[in-house]
């Protein structure tokens, strides 16, 4: 059976993704480097028995879900890639968080082969992911971006077309940047009230109706124990690893340059979490910062 969609990357994000597009009713093929994460998707009703390079032939949409510019980039433009195994028509939804000038080139190159391309990162983490209800922020022609409504709808609730190839990778990266200085913010605030002796819950409690709520605060508290189902209480395991946020925090330095756009707190932030990463956190929650901003207290 030939697949409608292929999804290829199955990671944190990826696998609730492309498993909200079985559950919505198109048939799925799903590749990753992990065969567990192959066989995972199986299991839930995903494709089997057909070759990376089968799939993209016949599929009418590939997704790609990958952690760096330069991955996605192989997938694409690498010899057996996207671009030379997928036929004129094909749909192709990029959801990675990649340079906004790689976005760009891709979707010049989709174009000048017949292909509608959409750089499509998302926000909401892998509990978004999980409960389809994703931001999805695309950079695309009109006639792309309407396209692929569809499809997103599966994975997301909330669907906004930023504007042409690239400015959806744009607004990621400063959504990222904020999202980054904030986490910092909070646990800063967390640390200096707990130092004071207050109750961190109490403290999270006043602050949420107060002037400095967040969506950090209420989302994915980095303080352990406030809330039961955030990584802070879990060993910081899962949720958004301090390799990505410092991935993306680059991206946002490296856009802040090439623009002359000052971000001096994006690049504080960068810096921290490098830091942070070098110390052997690299893999832990990006709220894990909590920890780093503890030590000799």
């Amino acid at each position: 059976m030939n697949p409608e969609v292929v999804f290829i990357g199955l990671g944190n994000m990826g696998f609730p993704m492309a498993h909200n597009l079985i559950k919505g009713g198109f048939s799925v093929a799903g590749f990753d480097l992990l065969q567990s994460n192959v066989d995972r998707l199986i299991a839930e009703g995903g494709i089997q028995g057909v070759s990376l390079e089968q799939a993209v032939k016949s599929a009418k949409v590939v997704i790609t879900m990958l952690p760096s510019s330069q991955s996605v980039k192989n997938v694409y433009l690498g010899e057996g890639g996207v671009f030379e195994q997928a036929r004129p028509g094909t749909l192709l939804i990029d959801s990675s968080t990649i340079s906004p000038e790689v976005a760009k080139e891709l979707g010049k190159q989709a174009g000048e082969r017949g292909m509608e391309m959409l750089d499509a990162p998302v926000s909401g983490g892998p509990v978004g992911a999980t409960a389809g209800t994703l931001t999805f922020m695309v950079g695309a022609t009109e006639n792309g971006f309407a396209s692929a409504n569809a499809y997103l709808q599966k994975m997301g609730k909330a669907l906004y077309h930023a504007g042409p190839h690239g400015s959806g990778q744009t607004v990621k990266v400063c959504n990222n940047m904020l999202l980054g200085i904030t986490m910092i913010g909070t646990a800063e605030a967390l640390r200096l009230g707990i130092a004071n002796g207050l109750d961190p819950k109490v403290l999270t409690e006043i602050i949420s109706k107060s002037s400095g709520n967040n969506w950090v605060l209420n989302a994915c508290n980095p303080c352990p124990g406030v809330m039961e189902k955030a990584p802070a209480s879990n060993d910081y395991a899962g949720g958004f690893g301090v390799d990505l946020m410092l991935k993306d925090l680059g991206l946002a330095v490296e856009n802040a340059l090439s623009t002359q756009c000052s971000v001096p707190l994006g690049a504080n932030a960068r810096n921290l979490y490098d830091m942070h990463s070098k110390a052997g956190n690299g893999k832990l929650d990006y709220g894990s910062i909590y920890q780093m901003l503890g030590k000799g207290s």
